[in-house]
Formats: C-alpha cells, structure tokens, sequence
C-alpha cells in the first residue's frame, strides 16, 4: 500500500476534535493514521475519496483488513475513528448521510476483570494511616467501595443523606439516574462512623459541606483524587500489580460469587441494568474455584 495521504479534511477533523475535546497529541495521531490508511485504500481501490466513501466501502475495508490478519481489537478502533469522523462530517453539513451506519463492530473477545484475592483486599484496606485525618477518610473510603461494589463517579458523589447508618444501607444514585439500595455492612458502617466523627470535622474545619468524602480543601472528592490514593495505598500494601477503583468494584462481585451469592443479588447490588453485564463475574469466581479444587482436592 502507497504512503497515506493526508486530505485537508483530516486535518480539519483533528482540530475540531482537539478544540472540543483537548484530546492528547497521541490520540489525535491515531486518528490521522486510521483515517489516512483508509483513504489510501479507497485511492487504491476505486480512485475514492473519503467524502466520497459508501457503507459498501465501510464493510469491504473491514473485510480487508481482516484479510490481512487484523486483530479485532485493530478494526474495532478503525471502524471507531470513521464512525467520528463521518459522524463530525454530518454534523458540520459536508456529507448527507453517515457511511458507517448499520455496520456492526467487530466482536471482541471478553477478558475477565482483574481481581484481588480477600488477603490482598486486607491488605489494602490496613494500608492507610488512620492516625491521620486525610489516612482515616481514605480507610473510610476503600471500606466503603469494598462493601458496596461501587462504581468510583458513585463513591466521590455520595452525600451525606445517601448514608442511612440506623438501617445500614447507603442509597446510590448510579447510571441513567437510576437509585439503588446497597448494605455497608458492620465493617465499613463503622469506619464511616469513625470517619465522621474524628476526621471530617477537622478536614472541613468550620466549613459547611453536604460531601461525604471531603478533601483538605473542604472539597468533594475526585475521580482522579482517588485513583491516585488507591495506587499511592496499595504500594504501600505491596501490591505490585496495578489496581483501579474498578479492581475493588470486581473484588466485590467475585468474593461475593465465591461465598454463595446468587447472581441476580449481585447484579441488583452492581447496578447492572443487565445481568449479561454481571455473568462476567461468574467466570472469574469459576477460575477461583478450579484453582482451589486442584490446590485442595486429593485427586485435583
């Protein structure tokens, strides 16, 4: 295949995106090239341009690049690119219709969730200064995503209303608005209750905040804040390999699975609209149980 050229309207494409979205240099590239690739393929194929391109093009450029022995990771992502693209070039009045509509995305292969065994979680979980009031509130904070499975935009958007410490329950607000009651347990029940007691009020000092989790500046928690205190606690637990808040959140699920939950509590307890969504966990929990069986049984 010839170099790629660079039509005037990737360019126009990439500077759109970086203006409304700031994304980074190497984003942005990959989309150049993806689109690049594909208009050297139309030039090689017909003579085509990419305003030009028809769905037929879409799906036999698909074909081809698994003719070529692309993964489907790689044709996902290009497929992803000119969906953006063409979607922006509707959008903007340069082309009528969207060539990449009623194409389907490759299929990807599903990998399972990474997880933490219980005596990592333990771990993590005695790994914050409590001493201090910013250690307490981030103990507080891992019990409570340990217990509830949450998702972290649901952690660092908790209000104080949301925690009911006389039933035990904490009422989340999750995706699509919808509201779900999920059970702290004594653990992190009590951790909240320290919390509230000993640390909040010196973080805040004076200052008024319907925040659960508050930082030094009397702020709501971050997304970002927390991602960078669970990898800052889990070296300090020697956890080597690297965690995210979504790792507790299949924690959760998995050690749940192990223990005998029924599958449709812990989807009720995830959130997930669909329980295909939640039967991810089931794999991952019969990985665990086979490795028990041969680790424990006589004839394993």
């Amino acid at each position: 295949m010839p170099a790629p050229p660079k039509p005037a309207v990737v360019d126009e494409f990439c500077d759109a995106l970086w203006l409304e979205d700031g994304l980074a240099r190497n984003t942005l590239e990959s989309y150049r090239r993806d689109l690049a690739q594909f208009a050297a393929w139309l030039a090689a194929r017909r003579g085509g341009t990419l305003p030009a391109a028809a769905n037929a093009d879409i799906q036999a450029y698909l074909a081809h690049l698994f003719g070529r022995k692309a993964r489907a990771s790689s044709a996902a992502r290009a497929l992803s690119s000119l969906r953006r693209f063409y979607g922006w070039c509707v959008r903007g009045g340069r082309l009528a219709a969207d060539p990449t509509l009623n194409v389907d995305s490759p299929k990807l292969p599903r990998g399972l969730p990474r997880s933490l065994t219980e005596a990592d979680v333990e771990r993590l979980l005695a790994a914050p200064p409590v001493e201090d009031a910013l250690g307490l509130r981030d103990r507080a904070m891992l019990e409570t995503l340990y217990a509830t499975g949450l998702r972290v935009s649901e952690l660092v958007a908790l209000k104080l209303a949301q925690v009911s410490e006389d039933m035990g329950v904490v009422r989340v607000i999750g995706k699509g608005s919808k509201e779900r009651l999920v059970p702290l347990g004594e653990e992190a029940l009590a951790w909240i209750r320290r919390y509230l007691d000993a640390a909040r009020p010196r973080l805040l000092a004076g200052r008024a905040s319907d925040d659960l989790f508050v930082t030094a500046r009397a702020a709501a928690m971050t997304r970002q804040m927390f991602w960078r205190l669970l990898r800052r606690h889990a070296a300090r637990a020697g956890l080597a390999a690297p965690l995210s808040p979504h790792t507790l959140r299949h924690a959760f699920a998995t050690h749940l699975l192990n223990h005998g939950a029924d599958l449709r509590v812990v989807q009720l307890l995830l959130g997930h609209a669909d329980i295909s969504t939640t039967q991810i966990y089931t794999h991952v929990a019969r990985e665990r149980l086979k490795v028990l069986h041969a680790k424990h049984h006589p004839r394993g």
